[in-house]
């Protein structure tokens, strides 16, 4: 009998174990999440776009990058309407997704449980978890659902703590304290909704490199980010690098279709049409 109980009890806590939610996504996971990725990964899965892809993507204009998308099927990967930090700089990176909610205490409890289990971090808020995370490259975005006054993020410390690991900055559907502090950190930048001196009240962290809603767009962990004054766009891994090709090809293009202009070779009709194969000759 004692036999058979001990064998039930461990089936059930095995099945707890099974079915217990985590908080941040397994490796598997996040490989299923992006299937036609086919090249290196991160340790946690996530698709490795290589530097120089980043660096080429900087050039990219947000209207190109767009048009690419939307031509194969991505209608929304696109969010506008930021408060940017340093508005003229341009950011680059690899995605790591964190979703907040509104707090729950029921839900909290069994996050920062399974969150012991994971050996994150027991000292201060949630909210750091995902920062312990990034390595440099990595862009943090997170889904803070609009909220500002007591929905800030990050201060100046976090801050200091994202730049130090990631060399990047942030993209939060949310807000941050400390904005000022935050602007003084070098090569530190972030799109958010709105800077607020409170601090993060009665909100909860639940998951981390899961699917997000940023807006209007749908953000994947390992998504590259290219964020830029005139809003941001996240492009899925797979997709990157032709979309920097085309859209290199494309602004040559244009550039070719301006300068033509601007000498009055062609007329605007015929560069705004289909060329013809004297104009195609000129452009190679």
């Amino acid at each position: 009998m004692n036999k058979k109980i001990i064998l039930i009890t461990i089936f059930i806590l095995g099945c707890f174990l099974t079915y217990a939610q985590n908080v941040g996504s397994s490796p598997e996971y996040i490989k299923a999440l992006t299937p036609e990725w086919k090249g290196e990964r991160f340790a946690d899965g996530r698709p490795k776009v290589s530097d120089a892809i980043l660096e080429r993507l900087k050039n990219i204009s947000i209207e190109e990058a767009w048009g690419v998308l939307r031509n194969k099927g991505f209608q929304n990967q696109f969010q506008g309407d930021w408060s940017i930090i340093h508005p003229e700089e341009a950011m680059t990176g690899r995605v790591v997704t964190a979703q907040y909610m509104p707090l729950r205490p029921d839900l909290e409890k069994q996050v920062k449980a399974q969150g012991k289990i994971e050996n994150r971090a027991q000292q201060g808020g949630t909210n750091s978890w995902p920062i312990d995370l990034l390595i440099t490259g990595d862009v943090y975005v997170a889904d803070g659902y609009g909220k500002i006054a007591d929905g800030t993020l990050i201060g100046d410390n976090l801050g200091n703590s994202i730049y130090a690991k990631s060399q990047r900055g942030v993209v939060f559907y949310g807000s941050v304290r400390d904005q000022e502090g935050l602007s003084e950190i070098k090569g530190f930048n972030g799109w958010i909704l709105g800077a607020d001196p409170s601090y993060i009240v009665q909100m909860m962290l639940t998951s981390i490199n899961a699917p997000i809603r940023v807006g209007r767009a749908t953000v994947l962990p390992g998504d590259v980010v290219l964020a830029k004054k005139y809003g941001v766009i996240f492009i899925p891994a797979y997709l990157v690098e032709d979309l920097v090709i085309t859209s290199e090809v494309t602004a040559l293009r244009d550039e070719f279709g301006h300068q033509r202009l601007m000498e009055k070779k062609y007329l605007a009709g015929q560069i705004d049409s289909q060329w013809s194969e004297e104009i195609k000759k000129d452009f190679l």
